[in-house]
């Protein structure tokens, strides 16, 4: 035997043990889990075990924060060392650099689209049975990583619950939960994720409730509270204790300055329908770029350019967040080709105007142009710049004088109600960050005008328009939620006898003696709808052997009046069988004949995903 093919004979048996091999330990694995499945059924219950994996997903939704974090600060650093030998002329293509990058990850590695953080959470409870790609896991660290690094003016706060969740669904994958259990485990995710970001448990809490839409029963309130402490504390152990805003309450606050803050609450409102309208029109209008080359360019030096002019809408802006929280202006005119004019009150009001006006454009810049992010962290740059701008003018016009510091404070809460439209969520989180209550009621005050103001001029929030645009949005009402996660195509029935329309009695009767049905569609070789026939009008014809050959299908059918299309909503399907009164209605798919769907099989449905969906 040559040396070559001993070698060859050797190479074969090597590989085919080590398949083998790594077939066994396969086996063996996938043996001991199913094991352990059946351990787990046996001596843990499900609360116990829900209890078990809310203290793990929160653990996980910590650590993907603590990694955001260090990543984005790490980029940044090397950003800034880069641009202040170029006195700022970097920041023109800085942006397009991290979204590059961005868009190249999920191009050639992810090979899948990475949506938007809370947004595709509710996307997955509401149409995908709460289960998310595993690539959620890490994709957005990375692209959120880059994109604020390198200057996209968005958050963290979304990329990490996406992260968070993503790890909460795929744990609940992998032990075969079901989509209660599964969803009850994103909340606890979402939870963590806020919490180890803000240091804010109790807040964290109130957003998977409000935000994530979560029933608030003790079954799901225990394990989002463990949630949440778990990921603080990892929050802790890595991060430290330091809060993201630190606030601290020198001056409360009198109570004719609750007028103001009712004020101040209407202003934020109005900032925060701003804030959605040019986000969604921004949105819009990047649709018509087709190649994602042409919305980078555009996108990334058009950002460029603003950052270039204001460089204080960089990245997630929390150092301009304190530096307002602290009532001072300065951050204005940092770095800025504008630092001539520090001591102009009227510029001073102006730039801080535009700054605002434009942080919600530069974001929606980021996102339009591929960038992966938050709006959390803009909201809160618009609210702390809201409230402090609208206390410094009252304070120079001398009409009250107000504590700037506890205004920029409450600003942010305003805009989280009005933006998020969530109030609740604004509330507890700006309490939890000034590190007591003694700001409680005019938070209250604030919150509730700019949200009562927002949701006059806009119903959906920009975390949930699309979804409501495409029907697809969970609410806390239970029998909308059911039906939108129910969908059409699913109840469709085929078992229908067919007949042609070039038919005649005697064919029909044939088929009628072979069918269960009392509904026959009439439909050609190509699938084609011509229309139906009753069993109830043709009754007293059917027994007339006279007419058998002489008449035919077609002079017997009829058009229906009601259908139905396999792209409807269930909303659409429940509006028709409570117009038609009828107990069945036709599915046709442009012309095309697909079958019916019964109203006892519809209630059967939703009977079964109620039960689902509330158990």
């Amino acid at each position: 035997m040559k040396d070559s093919d001993f070698r060859n004979t050797i190479k074969l048996k090597c590989t085919f043990f080590v398949t083998l091999l790594v077939q066994l330990v396969e086996m063996n694995r996938k043996s001991l889990f199913r094991q352990f499945l059946v351990w787990r059924l046996r001596h843990v219950s499900n609360r116990q075990f829900m209890m078990i994996l809310s203290v793990l997903v929160g653990i996980g939704a910590g650590l993907a924060a603590v990694v955001i974090k260090n990543s984005v600060h790490f980029i940044s650093d090397l950003v800034h060392q880069l641009t202040q030998s170029s006195r700022g002329y970097l920041y023109l293509i800085t942006p397009s650099i991290g979204i590059f990058l961005s868009v190249l990850f999920i191009k050639y590695v992810i090979k899948r689209p990475v949506r938007h953080g809370i947004p595709n959470v509710l996307y997955a409870i509401s149409k995908n049975q709460g289960q998310m790609n595993r690539h959620n896991m890490f994709s957005s660290i990375v692209t959120s990583a880059l994109t604020v690094g390198f200057g996209g003016s968005v958050g963290l706060e979304g990329p990490t619950v996406s992260t968070g969740a993503a790890i909460g669904s795929n744990i609940g994958q992998l032990f075969r939960l079901n989509y209660r259990q599964i969803k009850l485990l994103l909340g606890c995710a979402c939870a963590g994720a806020m919490a180890a970001i803000f240091k804010a448990p109790i807040a964290a809490i109130v957003f998977a409730l409000e935000v994530i839409m979560l029933d608030l029963t003790l079954a799901s309130l225990v394990p989002i509270l463990m949630a949440s402490i778990s990921a603080v504390v990892t929050s802790y152990l890595l991060m430290g204790q330091e809060v993201v805003y630190p606030f601290k309450v020198t001056e409360t606050y009198e109570m004719i300055d609750l007028i103001y803050y009712v004020i101040l609450g209407v202003l934020a409102g109005f900032v925060a329908t701003y804030f959605t309208r040019i986000y969604i029109l921004i949105e819009h209008w990047f649709e018509r770029f087709q190649r994602s080359r042409v919305r980078i360019l555009v996108g990334g030096l058009l950002l460029g350019a603003l950052l270039f002019f204001f460089p204080s809408l960089y990245g997630e802006g929390y150092e301009f967040v304190n530096q307002a929280l602290a009532g001072d202006v300065s951050h204005v005119f940092d770095n800025s080709i504008f630092d001539f004019l520090t001591d102009n009150f009227a510029a001073m009001a102006s730039l801080l105007s535009i700054i605002i006006l434009l942080k919600v454009v530069a974001a929606s810049l980021t996102f339009g142009s591929g960038g992966v992010g938050g709006i959390f962290a803009p909201t809160l740059f618009m609210g702390a710049n809201t409230g402090l701008l609208f206390a410094t003018i009252v304070n120079k016009l001398g009409i009250h004088q107000l504590h700037v510091p506890n205004f920029a404070l409450i600003g942010m809460a305003g805009l989280i109600a009005g933006v998020l439209q969530a109030p609740l969520t604004g509330i507890f989180l700006i309490a939890d960050l000034s590190g007591g209550y003694e700001m409680f009621l005019p938070l209250m005050v604030t919150a509730t005008a700019s949200f009562a103001t927002t949701k006059t001029f806009e119903k959906h929030s920009v975390y949930t328009h699309q979804l409501a645009k495409r029907r697809e949005l969970i609410t806390h009402d239970k029998d909308h939620a059911v039906l939108t996660m129910m969908e059409v195509k699913n109840l469709i029935e085929t078992d229908f006898a067919k007949i042609k329309p070039e038919a005649t009695l005697g064919d029909l009767v044939e088929v009628i003696s072979e069918a269960h049905r009392n509904l026959f569609p009439v439909v050609d070789d190509e699938g084609q709808l011509h229309g139906m026939i009753k069993m109830d009008d043709i009754r007293k014809i059917i027994f007339k052997p006279a007419l058998y050959d002489s008449t035919l299908v077609k002079d017997l059918m009829y058009m229906p009046a009601y259908y139905i299309s396999p792209d409807d909503t269930m909303e659409d399907l429940v509006e028709m069988f409570r117009k038609s009164s009828r107990f069945n209605i036709a599915v046709i798919d442009k012309g095309k004949y697909l079958g019916f769907i019964s109203r006892a099989n519809a209630f059967t449905a939703y009977r079964n995903q109620l039960k689902m969906f509330s158990e």
